[in-house]
C-alpha cells in the first residue's frame, strides 16, 4: 500500500497556490456565500485507515453526490425494475438538459443528471409522505457514514426550491409524459432536501466505502448491497457521474466517481479506498475544478486507475 497520508499532503500542498480557481455554483444563492479557497481531501482505505488534508473535516452541500445514496435507496426498494424509469446511459449533455427528455419520451439517460434523479426520488417517495422519504435518506447516509450528526441544509433546500425553475420543468415535462407517479412539489421536495445534505469530506468517504469494498462497509460489518450492485452502482459512477464530462474524467482519474455543483466529488478505487475531495470553484462541465485536479494526481500517484497503473 503506499505512504497514502503522505501522497494526500503532498496533493494538498501543491494546489495550495491555485486554490479559489473556477467559478462557484452562484445560480443557487447559498452556494454563491462558500469561501473560493477551501480545499479538502479524505482517503479512506478498507480497512478503515483515514488520511486527510486540508478542510477535510469542514462541511459542505453536498448536491448531486447525493444521487449515489438515493439511487442505491431506490435499488433496495425496487431492484432491477429502477430501469423501467430511467436509463443507463452516459447523457453526453448538460446536467440539467431538457432536450434529451423530449426526445426520449420523457425517460431520463440515467440516474445522475437532474431529470434521472427526479426519477429516483419519485421511486423513493413510494409508499411515503415527502417528509417521511426525506427522513428515510437522511437515516441511510447516516448508516453508511456510522455518524448521526450528518443534516440537511435548511437554507440551501430553501434557496433551491426558490430558484429550482429549470428542475421544475423537467418534472413537469416527465410527469406529461406519465413517468412521475406523485405529485411534482411532492418529488421535487424530496429533491431538494437531498441535494441540500450537507457532509464533510471525511463523513462523504465514509459514505462512499460500501462501494470500495464490494458492498460492505468495513467500518461497521454492516452489509448494504450485494457485490454485484457495488459493481453496477461503480459502472454508473464510471461513465455517468460527471455530466458531460464523464468521459475526460474517466481518461483523465478513471476512477467511479460522483460530482456536486457544491463543489464535492466522491470516487471509489474498488478493493482499496474511497475518496471525497471538495473546493467550490467548478470547471466548465460543473465538476469542482481542483477536486477533480486532486483525483487525477491521486490515481496517478498510488496507480488505482480501474485501467490499470
Amino acid at each position: 500500500m503506499p505512504d497514502l497520508q503522505a501522497i494526500v499532503d503532498e496533493i494538498h500542498e501543491k494546489l495550495q497556490p491555485r486554490l479559489g480557481e473556477g467559478k462557484a455554483a452562484d445560480y443557487i444563492p447559498q452556494l454563491a456565500h462558500v469561501d473560493p479557497k477551501k480545499f479538502g481531501i479524505a482517503v479512506i482505505d478498507v480497512d478503515g485507515q483515514t488520511y486527510k488534508a486540508g478542510d477535510a473535516d469542514v462541511p459542505f452541500s453536498i448536491q448531486s453526490v447525493s444521487k449515489v445514496f438515493t439511487l442505491t435507496l431506490a435499488l433496495g426498494k425496487h431492484g432491477e425494475t429502477t430501469w423501467n424509469r430511467v436509463g443507463r446511459e452516459p447523457s453526453g449533455s448538460a446536467f440539467n438538459s431538457i432536450v434529451q427528455l423530449e426526445h426520449e419520451e420523457g425517460k431520463p439517460r440515467n440516474p445522475f443528471i437532474n431529470a434521472g434523479a427526479i426519477a429516483v426520488s419519485d421511486l423513493v417517495l413510494a409508499g411515503h409522505t415527502p417528509r417521511e422519504a426525506i427522513g428515510e435518506i437522511v437515516r441511510f447516509v447516516r448508516y453508511l457514514a456510522d455518524d448521526d450528526t450528518i443534516a440537511i441544509d435548511p437554507e440551501v433546500a430553501k434557496s433551491e426550491h426558490a430558484t429550482g425553475y429549470r428542475n421544475f420543468a423537467l418534472a413537469n415535462f416527465m410527469r406529461s409524459f406519465n413517468k412521475l407517479t406523485h405529485p411534482v412539489e411532492h418529488v421535487l421536495g424530496v429533491y431538494f432536501h437531498h441535494c441540500a445534505l450537507a457532509m464533510t469530506c471525511t463523513q462523504l468517504a465514509r459514505s462512499g466505502l460500501f462501494l470500495a469494498a464490494s458492498g460492505r462497509n468495513p467500518l461497521t460489518g454492516h452489509t448494504v448491497v450485494s457485490r454485484q450492485r457495488a459493481r453496477r452502482i461503480n459502472a454508473l459512477m464510471l461513465t455517468c457521474g460527471h455530466y458531460d464530462g464523464s468521459g475526460d474524467f474517466a481518461y483523465r482519474v478513471g476512477l467511479p466517481g460522483k460530482s456536486g455543483v457544491g463543489g464535492g466529488i466522491l470516487a471509489v478505487a474498488p478493493g482499496k479506498a474511497s475518496v471525497a475531495v471538495w473546493s467550490p470553484g467548478l470547471n466548465n462541465h460543473g465538476n469542482s475544478l481542483l477536486g477533480s485536479l486532486a483525483l487525477e494526481m491521486l490515481a496517478h500517484r498510488t496507480g488505482w486507475s480501474v485501467f490499470g497503473p
